[in-house]
């Protein structure tokens, strides 16, 4: 029986992260799954929840928030005309279809390993965020031709093992090749709606092993996804008005060395606990 005053506590707690994800996911283009992986790990973990699928639990309900969390952010860009959908179109069906591969995969992994392939790409993630450079670039235009499809299952591939949207991945390859950061920003909010979708109906409807918190269908906790959507409604559209109205970079690189040390205690636990 879990203690009310800590149900009550916890509750204020993803209240709080689900309006820092919102904001973040608008702001920075990192997804906020980023941020709400690691925390449903410690919530999850906090309750007496530790089977060998929880980290499956994890990236499944972040990537259910993240439909809704994308679809707002992909309204509030678009209104603003920022939103690169020749992209979308062309980059969409290698990223579902890298989405979906990611979730049989997912699904097979032992807790254990998937918390250390998050953890591993989280710290990618972070150190590009500290030291990458605006003016870095591997072409003066995004991939054409076949290349899309040979790039984009990735993607969606390595977003859906670390429950996250399109940004952590998406902003960097797409400034890496002369899109802006704010076009690059507001066209993987639309990424994150593609990987999502997909893998959480895959999620959803795919057996579950193990014990999981009350409310978990599938592998999809409900009741941690309502408490966080009802936040990132809300802030989603307050990060994509800050990301046109300030300069990000120093508040990155501050949520560049949190994430950092986040990742590495995650990949510490991660191999505590058993290993691969």
């Amino acid at each position: 029986m879990i203690d009310p005053t800590a149900l009550a506590l916890l509750t204020v707690f993803l209240l709080a992260v689900g309006a820092g994800a919102g904001v973040l996911a608008g702001l920075l283009g990192v997804g906020g799954g980023i941020v709400l992986v690691p925390a449903f790990y410690y919530i999850f973990g906090t309750i007496g929840y530790d089977g060998p699928k929880l980290m499956q639990t994890c990236v499944a309900t972040s990537l259910a928030t993240i439909v809704i969390t994308s679809l707002r952010s992909v309204k509030a860009h678009a209104a603003k005309g920022a939103v690169r959908f020749d992209i979308l179109r062309a980059w969409g069906p290698g990223i579902i279809a890298g989405a979906a591969i990611g979730t049989l995969v997912a699904k097979q992994l032992r807790s254990e390993t998937l918390t250390a392939i998050f953890a591993g790409l989280a710290l990618l993630v972070s150190l590009y965020m500290a030291f990458g450079r605006s003016h870095w670039r591997l072409a003066e235009e995004m991939p054409k031709g076949w290349k899309p499809y040979l790039y984009s299952p990735g993607v969606g591939f390595l977003s859906v093992l670390m429950g996250i949207g399109g940004g952590s991945f998406g902003v960097p390859l797409m400034t890496l090749h002369g899109v802006a950061i704010h076009r690059a920003v507001a066209t993987a909010a639309g990424f994150g709606m593609l990987i999502a979708v997909p893998a959480v109906v895959l999620f959803l409807v795919l057996p579950a092993a193990g014990t999981q918190p009350p409310g978990t269908i599938g592998l999809v906790n409900l009741p941690a996804f309502v408490v966080v959507v009802a936040m990132t409604i809300v802030t989603a559209p307050l990060g994509a008005r800050l990301a046109h109205a300030m300069d990000p970079t120093p508040l990155k690189r501050v949520f560049a060395a949190f994430l950092f040390l986040v990742a590495l205690n995650m990949l510490r636990q991660s191999l505590f606990r058993g290993g691969f």
